[in-house]
């Protein structure tokens, strides 16, 4: 029998492909790794965030966008609306779905990244910690935290970045009023932790960067690891099955349209939480989960400006703007169960005069993260006749709000208004906005974990049901309804699916399951 070309094939090279290529090759120094990734690089470097990007005009193009403070109006600002007739002509970028060629009616502001990298090279690079009813501790509350620490490794979270300013703290302080006495210990409002860090010996006033593909697992970006292989440009079709069993995946290079088999011993889907149950489907791999239970928090987004009269705060003594950033400060309000359920994201920016320098205000982003009851009948569907502009199978998006969702915003609301009116002057309808569904960006369940077949799609350790070597990994994989950031809770899953690769090839070895040492920063499997 001819050996495979790979031990471990990922589809997908963002932020969750990264991260799993590196927990397994530090598990495995000599596994033979490939990522299949389709979209272009932006920039001309595989993996890196547009933040880190040389070409002025692309980086001032990003940070247009964001400033816009939502990522909602980053994709309206950055996505090309059209990405033609095929994929092979896309250009790099942030997409609509529908624009994708997918019916996405029902989740209007739902996107897809379609370069290297994917979301990885546009996001915030917010990472909460989840908790209370966003934890799916299936091996035990000491399994999970070692998970999360381990994740938090990866994505190379810094618990504030950007640091305090004194001068601000009177805002703070403000919110701290309103919000610490209904909030669980340790959960008051407090520094977002950013997977962000400071560049080279800049401390903590320097630039900063954020973490992406590249950071995480370099050899993406350089190839400096000769067992691991990047299928750039490339397009995954499908996953070759025998059976239960994967034998690699059929890929399309798409500047040439030219299409091979790619055989490994093991195969990793990390697209995202929209494409990778399509590539099941895709695949014949269509558990009864697959594709249902889509969750997405509601993003509430609202911004004031702060009331220098009422806040005591001196204009004169704010810091300025680090280089290359738009906010001066990133805080954090925690959700906290039944008396305060909601997230609050907060970053801070000084209005300056035309010269720059002189600050005239002081204005705070208040984005509120509402979130929403896991139902079956919110999904994602696929066609066995119709394809997208990938060619793969078009979906149909099913999404709605219950009622007890629409309770739930109505009280948010409220809750925001509180916290800008104790800031300034917050006018609801001219100052906040319920934004479209799909805009958070943050799309969970369609490829959940859990311990029944038939409402989940893998295991707890991302292998799906009713395979032997197929593991998914990613947002798609959160079984639980979130009101923090994904991102984090994500990787968790990327964790557990990459010891469950690195255990299955060590018995593959004929080696005893925990035989073989994690390499640095692992776990054993």
């Amino acid at each position: 029998m001819t050996s495979p070309e790979f031990d471990v094939l990922i589809v997908g090279g963002g932020l969750m492909g990264a991260g799993l290529a590196r927990a397994v090759r530090d598990a495995d120094p000599d596994a033979r790794i490939a990522i299949v990734e389709a979209g272009p690089a932006i920039g001309g470097t595989r993996g890196q965030h547009l933040h880190e990007i040389d070409d002025p005009e692309l980086w001032r193009r990003y940070n247009r966008g964001l400033r816009a403070g939502t990522q909602a109006h980053y994709v309206g600002a950055a996505a090309a609306s059209d990405p033609g007739s095929t994929a092979a002509h896309a250009e790099p970028g942030v997409y609509r779905l529908g624009s994708f060629g997918e019916d996405a009616d029902e989740l209007p502001g739902a996107a897809i990244a379609w370069n290297s990298g994917g979301m990885g090279a546009h996001w915030t690079a917010a990472t909460p910690t989840p908790y209370g009813a966003e934890v799916f501790a299936f091996g035990g509350r000491d399994e999970w935290d070692a998970d999360l620490a381990r994740a938090r490794e990866l994505l190379q979270v810094h618990p504030d970045p950007y640091g305090q300013d004194p001068a601000a703290e009177p805002v703070i302080a403000r919110l701290r009023e309103l919000f610490d006495p209904v909030s669980a210990p340790g959960r008051g409002v407090q520094a977002m932790p950013m997977a962000v860090q400071p560049v080279g010996d800049a401390g903590p006033h320097g630039p900063l960067r954020r973490t992406s593909p590249r950071v995480i697992f370099p050899p993406i970006a350089d190839g400096s690891d000769p067992a691991f292989t990047m299928l750039s440009d490339s397009l995954c079709l499908g996953l070759v099955m025998d059976g239960s069993t994967a034998t690699g995946a059929r890929v399309r290079h798409l500047p040439t349209g030219g299409e091979r088999e790619v055989t490994a011993a093991r195969v990793a889907v990390c697209a995202d939480a929209m494409r990778t149950p399509q590539l099941l489907f895709a695949s014949g791999i269509r558990p009864p989960a697959l594709g249902r239970r889509l969750n997405e928090h509601v993003f509430v987004s609202g911004r004031v400006l702060v009331d220098a009269a009422e806040v005591p705060l001196d204009l004169a003594a704010l810091r300025p703007t680090l280089a290359g950033e738009w906010h001066v400060a990133s805080h954090w309000l925690p959700h906290s169960g039944a008396r305060q359920p909601f997230q609050g994201q907060i970053m801070s920016a000084l209005v300056l005069d035309e010269d720059l320098r002189t600050p005239l205000g002081y204005f705070v982003q208040l984005s509120w993260y509402v979130p929403t009851e896991t139902r079956e009948e919110n999904r994602v569907e696929f066609s066995e006749t119709e394809t997208d502009v990938a060619g793969l199978p078009r979906m149909r998006v099913r999404f709605s709000y219950s009622d007890a969702d629409r309770r739930m915003i109505a009280e948010a609301r409220a809750a925001q208004r509180r916290a800008g009116e104790a800031l300034g002057d917050f006018v609801p309808g001219r100052d906040s906005e319920v934004l479209a569904p799909g805009s958070s960006l943050h799309y969970t369940g369609t490829v959940r974990m859990g311990l029944d077949p038939e409402t989940s799609v893998c295991d707890p350790d991302g292998r799906v049901w009713g395979t032997d070597n197929v593991y998914v990994a990613g947002n798609g994989v959160i079984p639980t309804p979130m009101t923090a950031n994904t991102t984090l809770t994500g990787m968790v899953t990327v964790v557990r699916a990459a010891r469950a690769v690195a255990s299955a090839a060590e018995a593959s070895d004929g080696l005893p399951a925990r035989g073989r040492a994690a390499g640095p920063g692992g776990t054993s499997p």
